[in-house]
């Protein structure tokens, strides 16, 4: 006993060994070229980054899995078909690769996902406008979803039969036939309507050799639930005489093995030991490795169960002796060694695939987060960039105010000595005149120093009140005369730089005019030159040469800033204001002795609130 026990285990390790294999070999037909095919469609369909032809090559995979019986790997590959087709958004794939999973799925007796992927696949066929499609779909989800309603379960199917006939879709036909028998089988036996059903199935079937042997196996098995072994038998036999079995060693010998089963259920062991022996012949001889293991363990079994232990122990030294021989010959090893490089060489394509989508999703959010740092840095630089130049037109506006604020001083301290003078002298009653000129003056050097531009109608005023000033105080020294174009005096919205003329003219008259003999001329005219006002300053004075001569040395300690100050305040001005403010101040000729200041201003509406 302990020697056919090491005996048997022997066998199950070699075969084990070299196969790697187990497995029902009546179910499976050799879909080993189909299954090498998808592979190289799922190859190519990676290699050109093509996402259909890869989802395409998964269900193909799918297909051939499910004919040879291999229901839980068929699964997987629908599942990843299925995936890829949402990915692309591809409806008509998703329906077809969802349809064909929830039947896989119903199979496995999984049906609250079959459920779902049924409703997956009818809201595809929707989108995808495939309304017969639609209704195969509903049919099984309602089917599905009322398991109690035999009835309604049947007209559902009857609908699917009609749906498929209507198509020639063979396939939806005999799944549907299957389904019927499924749910006419109520436990008590083979009814009329599950062998009609399987019969109509296998009628479809007989150029489908998967199927046929699926649908033969279902109705024998539902003759065996009744006890009708006569029929079953019968039935086993048909397919036995069926051409592609007939022209099949390896079905030939499962079929005859599965007759053989038939026959040890009605107890003739006598029969069943022929057969299994003439199938066991078969596989030796054809090298069906599997189906040789699967007819010594039944003979084994019923020997033992005889008292015919010697009988069973032969059996397995001869099996074993023949072993290698018979695994030469059996080409299902290699097929199924080709099916596990296949399975192998996808599982590496999509791990490198799955490294590649990686390093790429890494790479992105690399580049991402580069270009969002750029896009704050150029943020940050602009806005820095804004704050600097805000400062800097800040910093600009405060030096102006400075420069307006510094020739204040300079103007009063020199109006309030001429006070001093007419109190000095007694003037009383001139001294009151000009002190009520002088604070009008002030008060309107005051307003316009509030900003860089003012209207050039105020800044005439205030110019003429200071002349007039100056004036009061050197009755004897010069006249003046301010002209204006009548152009500009009728336009009242012009803008010209507040206080830029006065240090000219307060040079003129304290510099120049003063120190001549007789009375002097100070000219202030206006004129418009196309788009610029013209500011002419003339005076008969001494000039700038002369002016150097006569100062003392104490003077000459202490340069004035009344010029510089405006020719900073006119550069700060074209800078801010993006203007082309000019000054020049020259000596006359000597001939005609005197200076001469041009000032020449854009004409100009309200350019601080633009700016």
């Amino acid at each position: 006993m302990k020697q056919q026990t090491h005996f048997k285990l022997l066998i199950v390790l070699l075969l084990l060994l070299y196969s790697g294999v187990t497995g029902n070999v009546s179910a499976q037909m050799n879909q080993t070229e189909k299954i090498s095919q998808a592979g190289k469609k799922i190859e190519k369909g990676y290699a050109k980054n093509n996402q259909d032809t890869v989802a395409k090559g998964h269900y193909e995979l799918g297909e051939s899995f499910y004919r040879r019986g291999e229901l839980e790997k068929s699964e997987e590959q629908y599942k990843k078909a299925k995936a890829i087709y949402e990915k692309t958004n591809n409806a008509v794939g998703i329906a077809k690769a969802s349809r064909s999973l929830a039947k896989v799925q119903e199979d496995l007796h999984k049906n609250k996902e079959a459920l779902a992927n049924y409703k997956f696949a009818q809201e595809n066929n929707i989108k995808a406008g495939d309304v017969s499609s639609k209704a195969l779909n509903s049919n099984d989800f309602l089917r599905l979803s009322n398991p109690d309603s035999t009835k309604l379960q049947q007209k559902l199917i009857e609908a699917n039969i009609d749906l498929g006939l209507k198509n020639k879709d063979t396939s939806e036909v005999l799944t549907s036939y299957s389904r019927m028998a499924d749910i006419n089988w109520n436990g008590t036996g083979a009814g009329y309507n599950t062998v009609g059903a399987l019969n109509n199935a296998y009628n479809l079937s007989v150029n489908d050799p998967p199927q046929a042997l699926k649908i033969n196996q279902q109705l024998t098995s539902a003759y065996l639930k009744d006890k009708n072994f006569d029929k079953a038998i019968e039935t086993k036999k048909e397919i036995l005489k069926e051409p592609f079995v007939a022209n099949s060693t390896q079905l030939q010998a499962s079929e005859t093995t599965l007759l053989a089963d038939i026959y040890l259920q009605k107890n003739d062991d006598s029969t069943a030991i022929r057969l299994l022996n003439e199938s066991y012949a078969l596989s030796i001889k054809n090298g069906h490795t599997l189906e040789a293991k699967r007819n010594i363990e039944k003979l084994d079994s019923i020997y033992r169960s005889s008292g015919q232990k010697e009988m069973s122990l032969q059996l397995y030294k001869s099996f074993l002796s023949q072993l290698p021989d018979i695994i030469a010959k059996d080409s299902s090893l290699i097929d199924n060694k080709i099916i596990e490089e296949t399975v192998g060489k996808i599982q590496k394509l999509e791990s490198e695939k799955a490294l590649k989508d990686a390093l790429i999703k890494r790479k992105n959010i690399f580049n991402y987060w580069l270009i969002g740092s750029l896009v704050v840095l150029l943020i940050i630089s602009g806005v820095t960039l804004s704050i600097l130049k805000k400062l800097k037109v800040r910093n600009k506006k405060i030096a102006l105010q400075s420069l307006r604020r510094e020739m204040n001083p300079h103007f009063i301290f020199n109006s309030l000595n001429s006070i001093n003078q007419f109190i000095a002298n007694n003037n009383e009653l001139e001294a009151n005149q000009y002190l009520t000129k002088f604070s009008t003056l002030m008060r309107r050097v005051m307003e316009n120093s509030k900003e860089d531009f003012v209207l050039l109608s105020n800044e005439l005023e205030l110019l003429q009140n200071y002349l007039e000033l100056e004036k009061s105080r050197f009755p004897d020294k010069f006249n003046f005369k301010i002209n204006v174009d009548d152009e500009l005096y009728a336009n009242e919205q012009l803008y010209i730089p507040g206080m830029l003329i006065q240090p000219h003219l307060e040079n003129s008259i304290w510099h120049g005019l003063r120190y001549i003999e007789g009375q002097g001329l100070l000219q202030l005219s206006f004129s418009k030159n196309q788009n610029a006002i013209d500011i002419v300053i003339e005076d008969n004075g001494i000039g700038i040469a002369g002016s150097k001569n006569v100062k003392t040395a104490n003077q000459k300690k202490h340069s004035g800033r009344g010029i510089t100050n405006t020719m900073e305040r006119i550069k700060i001005l074209n800078e801010l204001y993006h203007q082309k403010i000019t000054c020049s101040v020259e000596d006359k000729p000597q001939t005609n002795p005197g200076v001469l200041v041009k000032i020449t201003v854009p004409l100009l509406k309200n350019i601080e609130n633009e700016n």
